[in-house]
């Protein structure tokens, strides 16, 4: 049976980590993916990891932003082998961080083959994961996602199908595209137009707008081996954890 991933960010709101994590193994989860908000309420790598354990929960994936690649690399790799991890994921760039034209994205994918050696090295996979604004064609005409990973070789996916979406390009062609380097899959919903203003129009996953059955068929054609439920703001994440594993395993069955 495939095993469902949630990204903790997905329960920012709704502290502490500790009930969130028990929530989430009763739902029948088997991973979570980690964040910068959840390292710090945990403390301490150690303590984090107890928790996981305590509840039956690995966390194959972790994010970690790229400041703290670049800076704090020995730390990431430290904490990220007390939590088990598998692929770190380096998750967003503030606006006035993003490229504006295709050199500042070659550059951007160049920096990150750079940053990520020393994860490499150790042991460790290597991923980026996608908003829309890497889906948008720069002045001179290029994709910035293809040039982000056409200079960053060694760099995997964590391709997130509801940005696609909201992108107004097609989430299947996208997972197509990258169908041998995507490593993780971010499931995610967006609801009708109008509605959930009070989610900030995210929706539980399976029940919105996405176009999960040609989705779905990429994604299982693919490498992906991490698939992570995700909701940027849910009005209850209990709800949601739910609604999200029964979906998903809808989806595969």
């Amino acid at each position: 049976m495939t095993k469902f991933s949630y990204q903790l960010y997905s329960s920012r709101n709704y502290p502490p980590l500790e009930n969130t994590l028990a929530m989430l193994a009763k739902a029948g989860y088997a991973q979570v993916e980690g964040f910068g908000g959840a390292y710090a309420e945990a403390g301490s790598a150690k303590a984090l990891r107890a928790l996981l354990d305590k509840n039956g929960l690995t966390m194959p994936t972790a994010h970690y932003a790229i400041g703290e690649i670049e800076n704090e690399a020995s730390r990431v790799i430290a904490d990220a082998t007390t939590l088990g991890v598998d692929c770190i994921v380096v998750p967003w760039l503030p606006l006035e961080d993003r490229p504006t034209n295709s050199a500042g994205w070659i550059a951007l994918g160049k920096r990150l083959e750079k940053a990520a050696q020393p994860l490499f090295n150790a042991g460790f996979k290597v991923a980026w994961h996608n908003h829309d604004f890497e889906l948008f064609i720069t002045p001179q005409g290029d994709m910035p996602l293809n040039l982000l990973m056409d200079n960053a070789p060694s760099l995997l996916l964590e391709l997130d199908v509801a940005w696609v979406k909201v992108a107004n390009q097609s989430p299947a062609e996208w997972v197509k595209a990258f169908s041998k380097r995507i490593i993780c899959i971010h499931l995610k919903d967006r609801a009708k137009k109008g509605e959930n203003a009070d989610q900030d129009g995210w929706a539980d996953v399976g029940h919105g707008v996405m176009p999960w059955i040609s989705t779905i068929k990429a994604i299982k054609a693919s490498s992906a081996q991490y698939f992570i439920v995700e909701h940027d703001n849910p009005s209850d994440h209990a709800r949601f954890a739910k609604n999200a594993i029964a979906s998903a395993h809808k989806f595969w069955s």
